[in-house]
């Protein structure tokens, strides 16, 4: 199961979605040999933590992905569900009730045996913790009603839904976390600041192919093979074969390209402006590049609905007058049909992208419709819709005013290290002051700007994109739904 993590309804006034591209760099090898070797990859922030279940963004997820693991798996080639440590299971009648067999080869990388108590552990005592603030608790109540999860034997485990549920079996892809090492801090009302960055590598401990090694602030993540690991090739070989991987912390997706062709990384993630320079090289430095088609996730544009005071200084997260704004359909329909999804698109993708009109990707098959409302790129229309809403430059100075003489002024954010995002913000900036609006554009650090946006909530606006959550609409449940950890415009 993947949960959104870091798209918006009434909010939301721009959604793009790349294609999806890999590159990959292969080295000889005899054929022969099977085990060894290290992957390097990149990323452009360091992990908030190293805790899966408090996890809100992909720098902490991509890390943790590789230490945890769920009950089932979805087969990446064709999204249907899969045993994982889950050996298998069965359902009622009524479809309610599933029992899971669990596998009984399963180890923690410290040697401890995985069993129901840790599944048990991980849905009651954390993710239906009310203490402990996370997503996955969105993902698995239906209309505010939990599951029922609880332990038959040492191996096999019980869950009772209050009604059916369509991507169960999907969901059950949830990290699943040892008690053995988490019980004294959730029982002592530490959870919550347990496993953070500056934990132990040691104390890290999953079922995963590969258990954190080494974490340098700014420089480099390292993970090694889990020796303990359950499972096996076709052939019967012990997985995984790599020794390790390696994630380099480095500035921004320019740094990575360098870094990947000058062979220091062995995949970099293709953004549409690169595939004119590497596409014409394959042959030449011996890498491929693969389209994948769309890709779930989104970049969008979102503004702060957030009526609430800030309790330590008795003051709105919101100026009164930004508000106002923020909240008005009207002020926002007018940016929408102010960003010109066609020209991003033409020229920071190289046409490569997809606009989207929905939160739907195109990737999702089945979920993904064309027809919804859509906001065709029009300055001519926004400018009346303002001027309908009473938005009207009043003293003419080229600003415009609202009907209580207030300079639409605000700030923009984005993260550093997105140039792609940073070079949309400079497009959208553009013809947001055509419009009349003042926009003063800022790139903060990424676990910065989460913070803003999941702590503090002191921002105006934001460009920011979400994974998608997967195949199934539900796993942004997150993101959806007014009380979900993620709901970022009105939290």
């Amino acid at each position: 199961m993947t949960r959104a993590v870091f798209s918006l309804k009434n909010v939301l006034v721009l959604f793009l979605i790349t294609a999806s591209f890999a590159c990959f760099s292969y080295a000889a090898a005899d054929s022969n040999y099977k085990y060894g070797g290290k992957l390097v990859l990149s990323t452009t922030s360091d992990p908030k933590s190293f805790n899966d279940i408090l996890a809100k963004e992909t720098s902490t997820t991509a890390v943790t992905s590789l230490i945890f693991e769920g009950l089932t798996k979805t087969n990446a080639h064709n999204l249907r569900v899969e045993p994982n440590l889950a050996r298998s299971w069965t359902v009622s009648e009524d479809g309610l009730t599933w029992d899971f067999i669990l596998r009984q080869d399963v180890y923690w990388n410290d040697g401890e045996k995985f069993s129901a108590d840790d599944v048990v552990f991980t849905f009651n005592d954390l993710i239906y913790n009310d203490k402990i603030p996370n997503s996955s608790r969105d993902i698995f109540a239906i209309e505010g009603k939990i599951f029922e999860v609880k332990r038959i034997d040492d191996y096999t485990v019980r869950f009772v839904l209050p009604v059916k549920f369509a991507p169960f079996l999907r969901s059950m892809g949830q990290a699943i976390l040892p008690e053995h090492k988490l019980r004294e801090a959730v029982d002592a009302n530490k959870f919550n600041f347990t496993w953070g960055i500056d934990t132990n590598p040691s104390e890290i401990v999953g079922t995963g192919p590969f258990k954190l090694s080494q974490y340098r602030p700014g420089e480099r993540i390292v993970f090694g093979r889990n020796s303990l690991y359950w499972k096996h090739s076709k052939e019967g070989d012990a997985l995984p074969y790599l020794d390790g991987i390696i994630y380099l912390i480095v500035q921004n997706a320019d740094t990575a390209l360098l870094k990947f062709l000058d062979g220091e990384l062995d995949y970099y993630g293709v953004r549409g402006s690169d595939y004119p320079l590497l596409k014409p090289e394959e042959d030449n430095r011996d890498f491929t590049v693969y389209d994948t088609g769309p890709g779930f996730g989104t970049n969008f544009v979102f503004f702060n609905q957030n009526q609430g005071l800030n309790s330590d200084f008795q003051k709105p997260f919101v100026e009164p007058h930004k508000l106002r704004w923020f909240s008005d359909v009207s002020f926002r329909k007018a940016v929408a049909y102010a960003i010109d999804k066609a020209k991003i698109i033409e020229i920071l993708m190289n046409g490569l992208g997809y606009p989207q009109n929905s939160s739907i990707s195109p990737a999702k098959g089945f979920w993904h419709s064309d027809d919804v409302v859509k906001y065709d790129y029009d300055l001519e229309k926004a400018k009346g819709i303002l001027a309908d809403a009473g938005y009207l430059d009043r003293d003419g100075d080229g600003v415009l005013e609202d009907d209580q003489g207030k300079a639409i002024e605000f700030n923009l954010y984005t993260n550093a290290g997105a140039v792609e995002r940073i070079q949309i913000a400079g497009i959208i900036r553009y013809d947001l002051e055509k419009l009349g609006m003042k926009v003063n554009f800022k790139i903060l650090e990424f676990n910065t700007l989460v913070s803003k946006l999941t702590g503090t909530f002191e921002f105006d606006a934001i460009i920011l994109g979400l994974t998608g959550g997967g195949a199934d609409p539900h796993f942004g449940n997150n993101v959806w739904s007014s009380s979900g950890q993620l709901h970022m415009w009105n939290p």
